[in-house]
C-alpha cells in the first residue's frame, strides 16, 4: 500500500493488536474527544473501581458475618408525628440527587446554546441540591452517632455495620461536596462571561468554548449514579 507521496505504508494490524496500536498511537480512541473530557472519563473509570471495591467488600462482610445485620428500615426510620416512617430521609435524599441531575443536564444544554446566565443559574440550583444532600447526610450521621453507632461498634447488631456505613457514605459525601465547590466556581466564571470574552484563567479555555460545563456534568451524573447503587445495596438490601 502506497501513500499519495509514493512512500510505502505499513498495513495496520487487526484484532487485539490493532486496538492496542490505536490506543497507543491515539489514532481513533481519543481523536474526537478533548483532553479535558478524556481525563475526566479516565478519572471516572478509576473512581468506579474504588466504589466497586467498597460495595463488594460491604456485601462480603454482610454475608459472612455471624452476628445479625441491622434492619435498614428500622435503623434509618424517622419519627414523624409519633410514627416511625422507614427510609423517608433516604427517599428524599435520592429524589434530591435525581432532580439535581436534571438541572445539571439543563445547565449543559444552556451552555452550548450560549445562554450563559441560564446555564449559571442551573449550575447554582444543582449546587443547592448537592449542598442539601450533604446537609441531610450530616443529619443522618448525627442521628446514628447519638444512637451509639461507631466505625468499631454498633448497638443494633454486627459491628461491621458502622465501619461500612461511614466509609461508603462518607466517601460518596466527599465527592458530592467537592462537586458543589466546583459547581460554584464554574458557575461564577460562566456568569461573568469569561468564556465569551476569552478571559485568561484556570477554568477558562478558548473563546466560546463551554465544554467545562459538560465535563462538570459528567462528574455530577457519575456521583448521582453511584448513589443509586449505594441506595440499592446498602439501604434496600
Amino acid at each position: 500500500m502506497t501513500s499519495s507521496s509514493g512512500a510505502r505504508e505499513t498495513p495496520r494490524p487487526g484484532g487485539l493488536r490493532g486496538m492496542i496500536a490505536d490506543w497507543s498511537s491515539d489514532q481513533r480512541s481519543f481523536k474526537s474527544a478533548s483532553w479535558g473530557k478524556t481525563m475526566m472519563w479516565i478519572f471516572l473509570v478509576s473512581d468506579t473501581f474504588i466504589f466497586s471495591c467498597f460495595l463488594i467488600s460491604y456485601m462480603t462482610v454482610r454475608m459472612s458475618t455471624t452476628v445479625p445485620w441491622p434492619n435498614p428500615s428500622e435503623i434509618f426510620a424517622l419519627d414523624i408525628g409519633g410514627r416511625k416512617i422507614p427510609l423517608i430521609l433516604i427517599a428524599i435524599m435520592t429524589f434530591d440527587l435525581i432532580t439535581s441531575s436534571g438541572t445539571m443536564a439543563m445547565a449543559v444544554n444552556f451552555a452550548y446554546a450560549r445562554e450563559r446566565r441560564k446555564a449559571a443559574i442551573m449550575m447554582l440550583v444543582t449546587a443547592f441540591f448537592g449542598a442539601l444532600f450533604v446537609g441531610m447526610q450530616a443529619f443522618e450521621w448525627t442521628k446514628l452517632i447519638e444512637e451509639g453507632v461507631r466505625p468499631w461498634a454498633n448497638p443494633f447488631g454486627a459491628a461491621q455495620f458502622g465501619s461500612s456505613f461511614f466509609m461508603i457514605t462518607g466517601f460518596h459525601g466527599f465527592h458530592v461536596s467537592v462537586g458543589v465547590i466546583f459547581l460554584l466556581i464554574i458557575a461564577r466564571v460562566v456568569w461573568r462571561g469569561d468564556y465569551d470574552q476569552g478571559r485568561r484563567g484556570f477554568f477558562t479555555s478558548r473563546r466560546g468554548r463551554y465544554e467545562i460545563v459538560e465535563i462538570m456534568g459528567l462528574y455530577w451524573h457519575f456521583v448521582d449514579l453511584v448513589w443509586v447503587f449505594i441506595f440499592a445495596f446498602f439501604y434496600l438490601w
